[in-house]
């Protein structure tokens, strides 16, 4: 599961808050009901162009990862939460409004590695196999 979340019209000094960012980071895992493995990466990007200039966050988790990237002199903020394991996106996406006091957002929802979730990794691997004898050949000479 891939929340993807593009946040407009938000909080100016949140998005340059580095520390709440940090804080977001550290926290939104666990809440998540996800296992953060390393201590978020948090840093202000100071841009040859203002309007790039912003705050960036990542953090990688036991299932993938959490990224931040703001951009405060377009009044945007783009999010990914990416998951192995399901998760309350709703909820996600509603820490995510407050924490930035979004006005608008959009977001999409993907699921990304189908072929792995539900035990259905054995009957990925049984097609790969079929797919790959089919291109190659039964394997004997019929005879």
């Amino acid at each position: 599961m891939h929340l993807v979340i593009d946040g407009y019209h938000g909080d100016f000094a949140r998005m340059w808050d580095v520390e709440l960012i940090r804080t977001f980071l550290t926290n939104c895992p666990g809440t998540l009901g996800m296992t953060r493995i390393t201590e978020p990466h948090v840093l202000e990007y100071d841009a040859p162009k203002s309007e790039d200039s912003g705050v960036s966050g990542f953090v990688i988790i036991a299932e993938s990862h959490i990224s931040v990237h703001t951009f405060p002199h377009r009044d945007y903020v783009n999010i990914d939460m990416f998951s192995c394991r399901e998760f309350d996106h709703a909820q996600a996406l509603a820490e995510v409004k407050e924490l930035f006091a979004f006005r608008e957002v959009k977001t999409w929802l993907l699921d990304r590695g189908l072929e792995w979730l539900d035990g259905r990794q054995g009957l990925a691997e049984a097609e790969k196999q079929r797919a790959s004898l089919q291109v190659g050949g039964s394997g004997h000479d019929g005879g």
